[in-house]
């Protein structure tokens, strides 16, 4: 856990959030500032900065096997998954995120 980061926090529950989903390993949870009617984010309870902190194949698919248990139970069949690596790339929470959105079109290539 990072002691300044707004995403351990969360998990952490010391900051609050309605999750969609958790288990013992990722929780998701609504962004808060959608760019699709329906966009949450999907974490890992453990703290990795980016996409290149991954340390184990585990905390990989620990966080891609929940994303369809989600959508599943959303009833969500088409969706875009999207990982900022870097402030270049658009991250700007620097604990590793997946958005997940979907309920309109989207174009390619992304932006």
């Amino acid at each position: 856990m990072s002691s300044d980061c707004i995403f351990c926090k969360i998990v952490n529950k010391e900051i609050p959030a309605e999750f969609i989903y958790e288990d013992d390993n990722v929780v998701a949870f609504n962004d808060l500032n959608p760019t699709a009617p329906i966009h949450f984010l999907v974490i890992p309870k453990k703290h990795y900065d980016s996409l290149n902190d991954i340390d184990s194949k585990e905390a990989f698919a620990n966080i891609f096997s929940a994303i369809p248990k989600i959508t599943s139970k959303l009833g969500i069949k088409e969706y875009r998954t999207v990982i900022n690596t870097g402030k270049s790339a658009g991250q700007t929470v620097f604990h590793i995120h997946v958005h997940v959105m979907a309920g309109r079109e989207f174009t390619w290539p992304a932006g």
